[in-house]
């Protein structure tokens, strides 16, 4: 079931990113995040009013994902980029695809124009994803991180929406 989280849901969605920050390289990020940082994270996410959808299966939140605002200044207000998590007990069961045509739909819905997808290049399985839904290859950061004693390559993936029906600068 995929549903709005709440804060209940937070102890689950820590465990799932804190998994991704330790093991992967999905997060380019080294020390886990405190349940207090997760609270801010869904406070600032309600405050925005970005979409913060959970997948339930067995009473128990096994994926996440959000979107947010791709860069901070105002010509980017209708470029936006999103996450999708899954915990890895429940990986390969097209629980990310279900959760990307989620969020693909509210994007539209909200009238944006480019969903980005930042995904390290050496992500076969996400990067496979995107290209299943869509999403078109724009290029690749070469040595944007570094994490596992390893250099780490960042590629942008975007997906073009309709976007506005009448875009306005402001």
């Amino acid at each position: 079931m995929i549903r709005e989280a709440t804060k209940n849901d937070l102890s689950d969605i820590l465990e799932i990113y804190n998994d991704a920050i330790l093991n992967t390289t999905a997060v380019y990020d080294y020390q886990a995040h405190t349940l207090e940082d997760r609270v801010l994270w869904y406070e600032n996410k309600k405050r925005d009013g970005y979409p913060l959808l959970v997948f339930e299966k067995d009473a128990k939140v096994v994926a996440y994902a959000t979107f947010g605002p791709f860069r901070a200044w105002p010509a980017y207000k209708y470029t936006i980029e999103h996450s999708v998590y899954v915990h890895q007990d429940y990986r390969g069961a097209g629980i990310a695809t279900q959760m990307m045509q989620e969020i693909i739909k509210i994007a539209t819905g909200r009238e944006y124009a480019t969903l980005v997808a930042g995904i390290d290049a050496a992500n076969e399985s996400s990067i496979k994803l995107h290209k299943k839904l869509g999403f078109e290859f724009s290029g690749t950061i070469k040595k944007a991180g570094f994490k596992f004693n390893q250099w780490l390559d960042l590629a942008f993936y975007q997906l073009e929406l309709k976007g506005p029906k009448k875009p306005i600068e402001e």
